[in-house]
């Protein structure tokens, strides 16, 4: 009888703390959504007040015969790049950077890409844009509870989807020179199934380092690093669907 007293406790306290590490992995997965709605939403608004307020006219050039759009102005270019450059220096600086650190990065960070997106509002409908970006949150959410539930490793996806976005970055290069519409449809696909992949992939992972970072000075960095990684897989999804589904002005 002792015997059986001891393993049912024993049983008991480890589903205890199975339910406490539930709890706090479902505490933390949010803290990263929040973190991430929250960046889109930021950005959104800055693309907006850059492209529908008197900021169009300090980002964009215009032709003077014509008062039309001509272009990102030199500042704009600026401004367009400035996050791929924060995103470097964060790569680097990552190890050192306190937790207060990491979330002026990345505030500033999805501010900044909230300019570069303004392009989109520029370059598509509205209507498009809001369309695609609502199927965009769709497949996100399905993608990312996919990655949060399944049994299966998907480690193993890494190195593909990995070199994938490489291929993405090397065709883009290629195609600012010989501009074919071939390499841009086929860009588009397979940039729509890279960061589908990497949406579910990256989900688990963040759902697998939990444990090692929980209760440590670290959990804040890498929570925002997370929503980060996740930020951006949707952003790319987004502007990748919309090379198929969206309507330009």
């Amino acid at each position: 009888m002792v015997d059986i007293s001891k393993r049912v406790a024993l049983s008991q306290a480890g589903m205890g703390v199975d339910a406490r590490l539930d709890v706090g992995l479902r505490r933390y997965m949010l803290r990263i959504y929040n973190y991430m709605a929250s960046g889109l939403l930021l950005s959104g608004l800055v693309a907006m007040a850059v492209v529908y307020t008197p900021l169009k006219a300090v980002f964009y050039a215009f032709d003077p015969a014509t008062g039309a759009f001509a272009g990102l102005s030199i500042l704009g270019m600026i401004a367009v790049f400035a996050p791929l450059v924060l995103l470097f220096g964060a790569m680097f600086a990552a190890q050192r950077m306190s937790a207060a650190a990491t979330q002026a990065f990345y505030w500033a960070f999805v501010t900044l890409q909230g300019i570069s997106l303004s392009t989109l509002l520029v370059v598509y409908t509205g209507e498009s844009v809001v369309r695609v970006f609502f199927i965009t949150a769709a497949a996100f959410a399905a993608l990312s509870l996919y990655g949060y539930t399944t049994r299966r490793d998907l480690s193993a996806l890494g190195k593909f989807l990995f070199m994938g976005v490489v291929g993405i970055l090397i065709a883009g290069l290629v195609n600012m020179f010989v501009e074919s519409s071939m390499l841009q449809f086929v860009m588009s696909a397979v940039g729509v199934l890279v960061f589908s992949g990497l949406i579910a992939y990256d989900t688990q992972a963040i759902k697998e380092r939990y444990v090692a970072t929980m209760g440590t000075d670290e959990e804040t960095k890498v929570a925002v690093f997370s929503a980060l990684a996740l930020y951006l897989n949707f952003i790319n999804l987004l502007q990748f669907l919309l090379m198929f589904l969206g309507n330009r002005e």
